[in-house]
This record gives structure tokens, C-alpha cells and sequence, in this order.
């Protein structure tokens, strides 16, 4: 049985060799390592091959992790998941990303529970495919609530993220990722600070970075199946 470690890197392998394949700079996409549900024990074990960027999707829990590695103070804290108004504040002391801002209410919050020497770097989650079961705003409605999310002075607007519809057919993904990419260059164009295009997953990461994807989050391929 393979451990953490050794998928790691072979996780690490495809990222690399992709971003090759599609004629990009090394090192311009980022491995965001998705440990819902799993031990502490085993982000330590990724940590001790090397991996710092690491995601959480549920509130409680990520906090209970972050407070439990809070020696390891070189790891860089992504939420991406959905934020409830009553869990604002654990988010914006905990975290230093959020990756899933969608509601401009949730982001006055972060805002206000963040603090101007310690900003939370944010992503705005767009629903590319207007898919009913995933949330995010539309594209059409991008350009009025990053000019909004960018006037909150404890915020840095960073990119953005998306999570495509289901089952699409890879000719599908291709364009749904290609329209994303669009999206995050013209807002680039506008807000200085924005670097980051948070998509692909386990199962369609190679896909994502032959699109633009500058991050890309893997949870099973690396941890095995979630609990």
C-alpha cells in the first residue's frame, strides 16, 4: 500500500509533467493538498514530505487542525468550503485563504473579523456552468462583486475558483475551464494582487492545467478515500 508520501509526490509528478505538456512555466501551478476528514496524523505525514498549502472544508474541524499543528507555522490554511454567517469569525482568526466567497454579506464579515496587519487572501467562487447544485455567482455578475469585495480593506483579492459541473464530457470541462481562464485574465487586468485560479480536482487536474489553472486541489489521490 502506497503511503502519503510516495502519493505525493507522484501527485506532484503529474502537476509538473502537465504543466509541461501544456507549455507553461515550472512551478506556475500550486498543489493544494485537501485533508477533510482526515487525521492530523496524516497531514503531518504530507507535511513531512514537504507539502504546506493545505485545504479544509468544514469550519469546526479545520480549526480544531490548525490549532493542533499550530507548531507548524509555515503551512498555509485554504478554506474552501461553504461559510455559514455564524462561523465568520472562526474563519477570518484561523485561515489565511478563503477560497469559496460567493455573497458579499459573508465577505463584510470576513472583513470586519479580519484585521488590516494579518488580511485573508480571497477567491471568489464563480458557478461557471449556472449548474443549480454548485454554488458561486455568475460570470455576468464577476465584474460588480470584485469591484465591491476589492473595496473591503481587510480582504485581498486574489483570484478566483470554480468547481465545473459534474460528468461533463472532457470537450465540455475544456470549455468551461477555458472560460474561467478568460474570466481571471480580465480581472487581472484590473486588481493587481490577483494571481490565483483555483481549479481542477483529482479527477480532472491535468485537464484544468492545459486550460490555466494556476492551483489545483487533490484530496483522494492523495489521502485515499475520505472517511
Amino acid at each position: 500500500m502506497e503511503t502519503i508520501a510516495e502519493r505525493l509526490k507522484s501527485i506532484q509528478i503529474t502537476v509538473e509533467q502537465s504543466t509541461l505538456d501544456a507549455h507553461r512555466p515550472s512551478n506556475s501551478v500550486k498543489l493544494l493538498a485537501v485533508s477533510k476528514t482526515k487525521p492530523v496524523s496524516d497531514i503531518v505525514q504530507a507535511y513531512e514530505a514537504g507539502q504546506r498549502l493545505f485545504g479544509e472544508n468544514y469550519v469546526q474541524e479545520g480549526v480544531e487542525k490548525i490549532q493542533g499543528l499550530h507548531t507548524l507555522d509555515d503551512i498555509v490554511w485554504h478554506f474552501i468550503g461553504p461559510i455559514q454567517s455564524n462561523k465568520t469569525r472562526l474563519v477570518a482568526e484561523h485561515f489565511d485563504w478563503v477560497q469559496t466567497i460567493d455573497r458579499l454579506k459573508i465577505a463584510q464579515r470576513l472583513n470586519d473579523q479580519s484585521s488590516p496587519d494579518k488580511k485573508l487572501n480571497v477567491c471568489i467562487q464563480v458557478n461557471i456552468d449556472n449548474d443549480a447544485n454548485k454554488a458561486g455567482i455568475s460570470a455576468e455578475d464577476l465584474s460588480d462583486f470584485a469591484k465591491a469585495i476589492s473595496e473591503l480593506p481587510n480582504l485581498t483579492l486574489r483570484g478566483l475558483m470554480t468547481i465545473p459541473k459534474a460528468n461533463q464530457h472532457q470537450e465540455q470541462q475544456s470549455a468551461s475551464f477555458a472560460r474561467m481562464t478568460a474570466l481571471f485574465k480580465d480581472l487581472k487586468k484590473h486588481y493587481p494582487a490577483v494571481d490565483t485560479l483555483s481549479m481542477g480536482m483529482s479527477g480532472d487536474m491535468q485537464n484544468a492545467i492545459n486550460n490555466g489553472s494556476t492551483m489545483v486541489r487533490v484530496g483522494t489521490a492523495i489521502f485515499g478515500e475520505r472517511n
